[in-house]
């Protein structure tokens, strides 16, 4: 005698549904209150919703240099191009690569179009500049005659300088140099101006790369009546940007960096190895970018200490070798090459020895310091160049009369929904309401977190992903619903016909689904810009309505079968078994078997 079915559930039994519905209640408070923790109330906007301009850049190769568009070198380019935005003055922008070779900057309202275009559609430019003389950060203060302290300061930047030496640099070299610097920087009786000293530092570098007494001398002597007066009115304008000049300051930086010419002295700003800023006269530029072959960060085993490694085309080997032989034979800070990103120096190293096919930059490095330096050097010579697909500009006014129409529709599509789920299903539309408000909520929650998180802007596309996600939602419910409805329909009673649904109702929700998501999935890798907003909301509600079916609509049929509102099957339960012609009750009845009957006897 078999053993009777005790303790077992008919198939797609729920034996507790109040626990799992008690599961998602916690998960929903907890994503409310992080939402309220973190202080992110409201999704971020996007660009076409809050106003502002969208520039989306596509990376090009050379022919035959194909691989140089590749994650590494883009992601380069994203921290180039954000610096260049920053030093706009631009806050909350956003640059971030999409896809293999686009890049996409997003500005916020409040931001002059044409100056961002211009600075995130140019190419990096990447050149080595002679120093001719460095000085803090700061505005220089006006010149007084009095006993000169600042060789102590100057010789106190060197120093800094210094920090970045090339790999060839001798070490007797070296301390020879220390040594200039500390006599230089002794204070000294006779009056000095910080005009002057620039004004030398302008002259030194072309009179003689010998570095001889002799030429320095020359240097110092007057000017002679003969000077072109052009080139002195330019020296002494450049004079006084530089003793004006305030390296603290961002904008003056970003006005550097739109003014600077390699083919003219120039100057510029940078931060040394101790994090402070400071700034640089530097010559005409004798090596660009497209001179190095290839540049990278990496740690030195014999030393125990991280390096920088630069290795030059022929051309670019003949240039360096050129301006290094002259640097070596000066002092400090002359025997310096600044590297100079966009106008910005990235480093300015000494040159002790004439260097040529490569070259190698030692200092104060840390990993993350080297390896950037290392890209930057590198993608200021790779043959990437930037082509602009498509610039976007919406004004504040219009960003707001998109959302309010996003949002009526939103609303619109909503009363719909819920007038039909109301005459067709009745009191079934009460558990098909909490539904949507419990996926509604939990999707709000989701996207406020995840713009801080992950970037994620709600831009025009992703309400309308939002608006079609609606009735993706309550199509679940109706499938359900009518799953439920068949069973009674077959004579069962409510209790039995809820469980009995669910498996079938289950498998045509999780197939509607997962096709509905597999849209959304190719749709966000194929396509570039806002179009992946859509895609993104798409997927992500797909997602919440398998979570709400199963965790919340199963679990509150369950218990509402429970109630006698809706197992007595009262008209507006929306499960009358009258109005939707259930056929009797289904009773099982015991077989008889066929007992057959002697023959009787004649």
């Amino acid at each position: 005698m078999a053993a009777p079915n005790r303790g077992r559930r008919p198939a797609g039994g729920q034996g507790k549904p109040g626990r799992t519905l008690v599961l998602i209640l916690i998960a929903m408070v907890a994503l409310t209150g992080g939402m309220f923790a973190t202080g992110d109330t409201t999704p971020r906007l996007g660009i076409d919703l809050a106003g502002g301009t969208t520039i989306t850049l596509k990376a090009k190769a050379e022919p035959g240099k194909e691989s140089a568009v590749n994650e590494t070198n883009m992601n380069t380019a994203v921290g180039i191009i954000e610096r260049r935005v920053n030093g706009l003055g631009v806050s909350e922008a956003e640059v971030q690569t999409q896809g293999r070779e686009h890049i996409i900057v997003n500005i916020p309202k409040g931001t002059d179009s044409e100056q961002a275009r211009k600075q995130v559609g140019t190419t990096a430019q990447l050149y080595f500049r002679p120093v001719l003389t460095v000085a803090a950060g700061g505005v220089t203060p006006e010149p007084k005659p009095s006993a000169s302290e600042s060789g102590k300061g100057a010789s106190d930047k060197d120093a800094k300088s210094d920090k970045d030496t090339e790999k060839a640099t001798d070490g007797k070299k070296a301390d020879d140099a220390d040594k200039a610097s500390s006599s230089a920087g002794e204070p000294s009786d006779s009056p000095t101006t910080q005009g002057r000293a620039v004004t030398e530092a302008l002259r030194a570098p072309a009179a003689d790369p010998t570095g001889s007494p002799k030429a320095a001398e020359s240097s110092k002597a007057p000017e002679s009546p003969a000077a072109d007066p052009a080139a002195s009115a330019e020296m002494t304008a450049l004079e006084k940007q530089f003793t004006a000049l305030n390296c603290q300051d961002e904008k003056a930086r970003t006005a550097l960096s739109d003014t600077t010419r390699p083919e003219k002295t120039a100057v510029a700003c940078g931060k040394n190895s101790a994090g402070q800023w400071e700034k640089y006269i530097l010559g005409p530029a004798e090596v660009d970018g497209k001179d190095v072959d290839d540049a990278k960060g990496q740690l030195d085993q014999q030393r125990g200490m991280w390096i920088v490694t630069m290795d030059f085309t022929s051309s670019g080997a003949k240039k360096f070798q050129k301006i290094t032989s002259k640097l070596s034979q000066q002092q400090s800070p002359q025997n310096q090459f600044a590297i100079v990103l966009d106008g910005e120096v990235m480093s300015a190293p000494q040159v002790n020895q004439t260097l040529s096919a490569n070259a190698e930059i030692s200092g104060n490095f840390n990993q993350d310091s080297a390896q950037e330096l290392g890209n930057m050097l590198s993608y200021g010579a790779l043959p990437l160049t930037f082509s602009e697909e498509s610039v976007t500009t919406v004004s504040a006014a219009l960003g707001d009369e998109q959302l309010k129409a996003g949002l009526i529709a939103g609303a619109i599509g909503l009363a719909l929904v819920v007038i039909y789920l109301v005459v067709y299903y009745r009191g079934l539309a009460l558990i098909a309401l909490l539904s949507l408000l419990a996926s509604a909520l939990l999707t709000y929650a989701l996207m406020s977190l995840l713009g801080p998180a992950i970037g994620f802007a709600l831009n025009l596309p992703a309400v309308c992903g939002a608006i079609v996600a609606i009735g993706i939602t309550a199509d679940s419910f109706i499938v359900y619903f009518e799953r439920v409805r068949d069973e009674i329909r077959e004579g069962r009673t409510l209790r039995p016909a809820v469980e009995r649904a669910w498996p079938r109702a289950r498998r045509t929700i999780l197939v509607s689904d997962f096709v509905s998501f597999l849209a959304a999935a190719v749709l966000f890798v194929v396509t570039v810009g806002k179009v992946q907003g859509f895609a993104f909301t798409l997927g992500l509600t797909t997602l919440l309505d398998v979570v709400v079916v199963f965790f919340f609509t199963k679990p509150l049929m369950t218990l509402a079968a429970r109630t006698k509102f809706f197992s007595s099957g009262r008209p507006w339960s929306g499960l009358d078994p009258q109005r939707l012609g259930a056929k009797p009750p289904l009773r099982r009845s015991r077989r008889t078997s066929a007992v057959p009957t002697a023959p009787k006897e004649a």
